[in-house]
């Protein structure tokens, strides 16, 4: 009987690369690659919205604690498959779009007009 297909891939990371994933992961409770794929996925935020990595982590922060009703005490696993749900359906892109909208209309406003 053949093995169905796995959903993930390897690749190869430099050492230091992962390193810095481990240190980075262990007071998040993440696992290295969970680390890793959380970088990317801030990246990817940044690369299409223009977002700061700031920016783009608040965006997420604040997208999780709406969903979740502002429960904190959830399992990394649930909030990973919540992620991964928003991220797949396009709802987290929506997100932080809108949050970049409303960023920026309060920094127009915030800035002086010229006379």
């Amino acid at each position: 009987m053949p093995a169905s297909p796995s959903p993930f891939a390897s690749v190869k990371l430099p050492a230091a690369l992962v390193q810095q994933a481990r240190e980075a992961a262990q007071p998040q409770r993440r696992s290295v690659a969970g680390q890793i794929e959380y970088w990317a996925t801030l990246g990817r935020i940044a690369d299409e919205t223009g977002l700061t990595v700031q920016e783009a982590r608040e965006a997420i922060a604040r997208y999780d604690a709406r969903q979740s009703g502002g429960a904190l005490d959830e399992s990394l696993d649930a909030i990973e498959a919540r992620f991964a749900d928003a991220e797949t359906t396009g709802r987290l892109v929506q997100a932080v779009r809108s949050t970049v909208s409303a960023n920026r209309q309060k920094a127009d406003a915030a800035m002086p007009r010229a006379a």
